[in-house]
């Protein structure tokens, strides 16, 4: 008999799949990854090249996490670290070590090709806790996944699990002095729950490898039971699902009529049928796509136009949130501005005239950022911001700091403007934008101008660069880089607002 190309070809794929399973080791990661989004882990697997590089701000993110992780260990001072380069290594120090009847850091077991390895087990009579550390302030639904595979696993090695924890940062804790771990850390009791999500699991994870060796990925998350509750994987984000521009994901507000129409064959916003019920916003972003043009309502926009008052002062804050404050009167995750840009309008046809602040020490930027605002926000006038929650947020703290300034904070605070209402509410909405009405997207839709080309281009990455040249050694030609990036990113963001201000205006006149 004649083998063909395609016979050989099917041969191969087969092979490999078969391959993989045996080479395949699934963590308590790939676990969850797997119960989130099975077409994510696939093209992992499958498809590597697929899969887009971690940005700045996630690998700081993740950095965060280690940190916590490796201070959550002083809390046990007889506590064994367990090597973790290699996992065969790991595996076999575990065993000896389960022998000293100690905490132990890292310990990694196996079975059937699953490999997991909890943050800290400790031993409680004939048995062990897993306690779990996270960089979150609460319990999700994914740590109790996480930590039920780390029980299976353990329990079909022969260890006997008694309780489960999570240990995870307190949102309350304020930072007074030295830092104080045992304050910093919350406990919580996941015994229960962790029970609950292991029933089922054995059939999880056969079906995990059973996609893994497949030779099509499998859906999208977006059409499978959500397993994980409340994930963070995004199909649309990680192009799990590749979709045109101003498809219906695009639309406004809840996505049930986003997933009726996309599982009725309908991926575009300008194919949605005018028999199909949409809400007010969504309606609107239809007309503009079959148009082609953007819809402006005029008598709105007059009256947004008609509450702001000369000077104008367009104000933006960049921030940066650590899991460990660094300073006191700080909490976990807390905003500490560094960096303001301020445009400023005196009266109408008036060119912009520029200021900025960029702190440049070592020590806590809040005072020194307000009083660097206190000298270039005047007495009267709007105050002009994108998104007013946010920097009204911050001077609130700055207030409770330093309460000596609360009056004058109070009262810069009544001042604000919102620029992102005119955009939120759909006074205005261009086809570019996509459903979005941030800065970025409304920029780029009115004007030619845009982030592109910038180094540093989003509020993610500025405060991790911020931080890395501020607090930690560098090159000083490095850190003079960061800084022009910095100041030249945040100086767009108050630009950008007064380019949109003048564009309204225009389309009222």
């Amino acid at each position: 008999m004649k083998c063909t190309d395609v016979d050989i070809h099917k041969f191969l794929k087969q092979y490999n799949s078969v391959k993989l399973i045996m080479n395949y080791k699934l963590s308590k990661s790939h676990y969850l990854l797997g119960l989130e989004c099975p077409r994510y882990l696939w093209n992992i697997n499958n498809n590597p090249e697929k899969i887009r590089k971690e940005t700045i701000g996630e690998k700081f993110t993740l950095n965060e996490g280690i940190k916590v992780g490796e201070i959550a260990k002083q809390l046990f001072s007889k506590g064994i670290n367990i090597p973790i380069d290699e996992y065969s290594e790991n595996i076999l120090k575990t065993k000896d070590f389960l022998t000293k009847n100690k905490p132990l850091f890292e310990a990694g077991f196996e079975f059937e090709n699953c490999f997991a390895r909890a943050d800290i087990i400790v031993p409680n009579g004939d048995g062990w806790d897993i306690i779990e550390v996270k960089s979150s302030t609460r319990v999700k639904d994914k740590h109790i996944h996480d930590v039920s595979f780390q029980k299976f696993v353990y329990e079909a090695n022969g260890l006997k699990i008694k309780n489960c924890f999570l240990l995870h940062i307190n949102r309350e804790y304020t930072r007074r002095g030295d830092f104080e771990i045992q304050k910093f850390f919350k406990k919580e009791e996941i015994t229960s729950e962790v029970e609950e999500a292991i029933v089922g699991i054995r059939d999880r994870i056969d079906a995990i490898f059973k996609f893994i060796s497949s030779d099509e990925a499998p859906e999208a998350k977006l059409f499978l039971p959500k397993i994980i509750k409340k994930g963070s994987h995004n199909c649309l984000t990680e192009k799990c699902l590749v979709l045109p521009p101003n498809n219906v994901f695009c639309l406004y507000g809840s996505k049930k009529a986003t997933y009726e129409l996309f599982e009725s064959g309908i991926e575009l916003i300008r194919d949605i049928p005018e028999s199909f019920e949409l809400i007010y916003k969504q309606a609107i972003q239809r007309e503009s796509v079959i148009k082609g043009k953007p819809y402006i309502d005029t008598v709105k926009l007059k009256e947004f136009l008609g509450e702001l008052f000369y000077p104008y002062y367009f104000l933006d804050f960049e921030t940066f949130s650590t899991a460990i404050p660094m300073f006191d009167g700080l909490t976990p995750y807390f905003h500490v501005p560094f960096q303001f840009s301020l445009h400023v309008v005196q009266e109408e046809g008036a060119e912009s005239k520029h200021f900025e602040y960029l702190y440049n020490g070592k020590e806590d930027p809040r005072e020194e950022f307000l009083r660097e605002l206190m000298k270039v926000l005047g007495d009267s006038g709007s105050i002009i911001v994108y998104h007013k929650s946010f920097e009204i947020g911050r001077l609130r703290d700055l207030a409770k700091h330093f309460p000596k300034h609360k009056k004058w904070v109070d009262t810069v605070i009544t001042r604000i403007v919102d620029l992102r209402d005119p955009f939120r509410k759909f006074f205005y909405y261009h086809p570019q934008q996509q459903g979005s009405a941030s800065i970025k997207a409304v920029l780029s839709a009115m004007t030619e101008m845009s982030y592109e080309g910038l180094e540093i281009k989003d509020g993610r990455t500025a405060p991790v660069e911020f931080l890395s040249v501020t607090y930690e050694d560098c090159k000083e030609s490095k850190k003079q880089r960061v800084r022009n990036n910095l100041l030249e990113y945040c100086k767009l963001d108050t630009l950008a607002q007064v380019k949109i201000v003048e564009k309204l205006t225009e389309l009222v006149i």
